[in-house]
């Protein structure tokens, strides 16, 4: 364990108060363990800031004496980037209060430790709609979301959290604050630099607040459909948007395989229409009537069945249906427990190259071990998938062993089709080498001349994203 310099913890201690810090073992602990469990940390101190001065004033706390910090939000990433190995953890769950909402202007300023299911429910009183949706949702925070610039399952329409913020207010490495939560859509006076902390994981300063852009809220219709093949799921994606446009709002994959996964492991799933072809489709259309969101998405799945792309279609008949089909797309990831051992990556190629990248990845990997079976599931609409290299039940475990050369393996064919092995997840510890070895090197230079000029003491989320 890391021992830190007695001046520093009483200073600490003082400056955040006793509702401010903890070193009990069971909530470091806790702290040092991300929500799957797949990868253990350690840290010495937490610390819980209550507000944007005690965060700016604990860094530069930190930068005097030169202690590393990790932040934290819900705990819930899966790249080893939230998670301190030695750096003392900053929790922002405390910073959570919603400070405006602004209809007029479409904007709300919320602060970073604030989960996004707060985020869409503030919106929902105001009478708004904030897009961004996915399964951790009840834990992920806000800061967490933007430092990896979290995708989920909207993409298709609302772009990436990225998108998604018009400000950000920042404790820099030096402990300086960068106040920019101004709610403007044209700001054009030099470097947009809330873009810049947003996917950076916390290496360049600790996100204390944001402004989000809020949209007008929307009826959805949502369809279930059954597809022969992969290459039919991407045709039927240009089909549909042709008929419906930008309403186009969701367009997930999901495999057969997946579906029979689901419906064993979690109790009170169901198979919305039983069929024997590979892969299922959840469309997602959304305007501001229910009845014009059900005329384009019939319309688009009748032209879909008279070109043969589509073999079987159901669409939700009340919201309660429409959440059992997204239960089942959303239960995916916990199911592959049924599993001995599953290799995830969260990876992009061009919509378009979507078919001959899956029978080009299973092959190479299958050449590696060859009794591989894959969950490959994910956002389509955006050429997002996750993709899963499982061992089948019952089989001898043998990706352990492998682990290295399939993930190297699936990182190169992903490069092979102009891909890019981190889609939405980040990057943090696990991916920063592979990311390296295949990132352009003036790239990687660039990146390190950010993180240098920003952070001259190396002692923000140290060791993620990019090596100094």
């Amino acid at each position: 364990m890391t021992q830190l310099p007695a001046a520093f913890l009483a200073a600490a201690k003082d400056l955040l108060g006793p509702k401010g810090w903890s070193d009990d073992p069971e909530k470091l602990l806790a702290a040092s363990t991300p929500w799957r469990g797949t990868f253990q940390g350690d840290t010495p101190f937490l610390a819980r800031p209550a507000s944007t001065v005690e965060t700016a004033a604990l860094v530069k706390l930190c930068a005097a004496h030169h202690v590393a910090i990790t932040p934290q939000g819900g705990n819930t990433g899966l790249v080893d980037g939230g998670t301190p190995h030695g750096e003392i953890c900053v929790s922002m769950t405390r910073m959570n209060a919603v400070r405006e909402v602004d209809p007029f202007n479409n904007s709300m300023v919320i602060e970073a430790g604030a989960t996004l299911v707060t985020a869409q429910e503030t919106a929902d009183k105001a009478n708004r709609l904030f897009p961004l949706s996915l399964g951790s949702q009840g834990t992920a925070t806000l800061g967490g979301l933007i430092s990896t610039n979290a995708g989920g399952v909207a993409v298709l329409r609302y772009g990436m959290m990225r998108d998604l913020i018009l400000g950000l207010e920042v404790v820099l490495p030096s402990g300086e604050v960068l106040g920019g939560l101004s709610g403007l859509r044209k700001n054009n006076t030099g470097y947009d630099l809330k873009h810049l902390f947003a996917g950076a994981e916390g290496t360049l300063g600790l996100i204390t607040a944001a402004t989000f852009k809020l949209f007008p809220k929307v009826q959805r219709a949502t369809a279930w459909v059954i597809a022969a093949s992969a290459a039919d799921v991407v045709k039927l994606l240009a089909l549909v948007r042709d008929h419906a446009g930008d309403s186009v709002t969701s367009f997930e994959i999901i495999p057969a395989n997946a579906v029979s996964m689901v419906t064993a492991d979690i109790p009170g799933t169901r198979d919305p229409l039983p069929a024997n072809a590979d892969w299922r489709v959840l469309i997602e259309i959304s305007q501001p009537k229910a009845e014009q969101a059900d005329a384009l998405l019939t319309a688009a799945l009748e032209a879909g069945a008279e070109a043969g792309l589509v073999q079987d279609a159901a669409i939700a008949a009340s919201e309660t249906q429409a959440k059992a089909f997204w239960l089942i797309r959303e239960s995916i990831p916990l199911s592959k427990r049924a599993y001995g051992t599953a290799l995830n990556q969260d990876i992009s190629v061009p919509v378009s190259r979507i078919p001959d990248f899956i029978e080009a990845c299973n092959a190479a990997v299958r050449q590696v071990v060859p009794p591989a079976d894959f969950v490959i599931f994910g956002h389509v609409g955006d050429g997002n998938l996750h993709y899963s290299v499982v061992e089948p039940a019952g089989s001898a475990p043998f990706l352990k062993a492998q682990e290295g050369a399939v993930t190297r393996t699936v990182f190169d064919t992903v490069m092979a089709f102009g891909g890019s092995i981190s889609a939405e997840h980040g990057v943090g510890r696990l991916k920063r080498d592979e990311l390296a070895r295949l990132r352009p090197p003036a790239a990687t230079e660039t990146m390190r001349a950010i993180k240098r000029a920003l952070d001259p003491l190396g002692i923000m989320n140290p060791g993620r994203v990019v090596s100094v």
